[in-house]
């Protein structure tokens, strides 16, 4: 008997761009075809700035390597309305290749992770060409909320951002009218009525969503589930390098666009000295895609000469355990709402505590005094002052070290298992909320 399809939708095919969805959709669509009882296919977009180049052979949607369940589907960058969240005038590119995608592969569950580059049409396209079957939506960010690359930072004064409205929206764009806001939602929010469930990866991102418009009753809080490292930096660290006295090394993980944070580290740096007695490494990546503003930047701040600070770039996921055995604490300074930040967990699971900033899903996941320090959002010399105490005060690596959970992360199995009942959830019930849409 065929296994039911899921497939998986996403702005970015992981194996184009490194980032927290891509990370978790990989992790997600491997551990779901090991577990056996759904077939996993993904669909991704691709094409500039996140590809080579926009060329495709014969067909915008093509296969991906030699595995037959994974695609890209081109798609115009420069055609993109970020405001609305559509393509202009190559929309016509879902109902040419998207729509006959799904009709040929006749997926059970349709799953999407993201739509930016691809938009929210695509949710009518799916539920157009399959009425029965299922649609999941995961809320990774705030992007239907917040025009602002959906991190509700406020761009009047950098300030967080708790609620939206067109008045206050239009306060951080003065050239889109109120109005023009408010269509923005109604758009925005008509295609999301389509969708049969929402999955929210904290009670904190549900909750903002509520306050948005969603109905409470189709969110379900499922935090994004990440693979037990086969080797820990502990284990490295107790076999080939031994225990350190002085616990004075730094590292920032992740990418380097400009609401993580990582200028508040480096401007951190500038704070502790050239005679600090401590060491920060920069692993990042994504720094070529970010805009040139930010670019100049990040790069004025991290070029200069400065003895206690190394910039490494982009790093292989597969080397984290021995990367981070060479490290004591992962800091996190993200300056928005982190809706489930995946970098906390891959330090704890490796033994590292973690020095975040006070707002977010870092802060929910990081128990101040317990197994990681929290410092004031966006403020250097806070991040500064705990830097210097972390690395100077005996016992405290030790203390938030024991204090980490021996098990940390939602492991990428129970995950599955989650996700799978809540899938057979949906399909059990599909006949009767089609047979309810219809009669709308």
């Amino acid at each position: 008997m065929a296994r039911p399809k899921v497939l998986f939708v996403s702005h970015n095919h992981p194996d184009l761009v490194v980032g927290g969805v891509e990370v978790y959709l990989r992790d997600l669509y491997r551990a779901l075809a090991k577990d056996g009882r759904f077939e996993p296919l993904l669909l991704a977009r691709a094409g500039l700035p996140f590809s080579r180049t926009n060329a495709y052979h014969e067909t915008p949607l093509s296969v991906v390597g030699r595995d037959p369940n994974q695609y890209v589907l081109y798609t115009d960058f420069g055609d993109f309305d970020a405001f609305y969240g559509r393509l202009a005038a190559t929309k016509s590119v879902l109902t040419s290749e998207f729509e006959p995608f799904l009709l040929a592969q006749r997926p059970d569950v349709v799953h999407f992770q993201h739509t930016h580059y691809l938009g929210y049409d695509m949710v009518r396209v799916a539920r157009n060409a399959l009425p029965d079957a299922p649609i999941v939506f995961s809320l990774h960010e705030y992007v239907p909320i917040c025009n602002r690359d959906g991190v509700m930072v406020r761009a009047t004064n950098e300030g967080l951002c708790e609620e939206e409205s067109p008045r206050r929206c239009h306060e951080c764009f003065p050239a889109i009218t109120p109005q023009s806001f408010y269509m923005r939602k109604r758009f925005i929010q008509s295609h999301l009525s389509l969708v049969d469930l929402f999955i929210a990866p904290s009670e904190y991102v549900k909750a903002r969503y509520v306050q948005w418009g969603l109905p409470p009753s189709k969110i379900v809080v499922e935090q994004q589930g990440c693979p037990q490292p086969e080797v820990t930096a502990d284990q490295i660290e107790r076999e080939k390098i031994g225990t350190r006295r002085t616990r004075n090394r730094f590292a920032y993980f992740g990418q380097l666009n400009p609401y993580k944070g990582a200028d508040v580290l480096l401007r951190a740096v500038d704070e502790l000295g050239d005679g600090w007695d401590g060491h920060v490494w920069l692993f990042g990546a994504n720094l070529e895609k970010q805009s040139l503003q930010w670019q100049k930047r990040f790069g004025d701040l991290a070029d200069s000469d400065r003895p206690n600070l190394t910039f490494v770039g982009d790093y292989d996921r597969a080397e984290l355990a021995k990367l981070m055995a060479r490290i004591d604490w992962v800091v996190v300074p993200s300056v928005w709402w982190e809706t489930g930040p995946l970098v906390v967990w891959e330090a704890f699971q490796h033994g590292r505590p973690v020095i975040a900033s006070n707002i977010g899903g870092q802060s929910e996941k990081v128990t101040d005094g317990v197994n990681g320090l929290h410092f004031r959002r966006g403020d250097p010399a806070d991040l500064a002052r705990l830097m210097r105490m972390a690395a100077e005060t005996p016992g405290l690596w030790d203390d938030l070290h024991s204090g980490i959970p021996e098990r940390p992360g939602h492991p990428i199995e129970e995950h599955v298992e989650t996700m799978t009942r809540l899938y057979d959830r949906l399909l059990a019930g599909s006949g009767a909320a089609a047979e309810e849409r219809r009669s709308a």
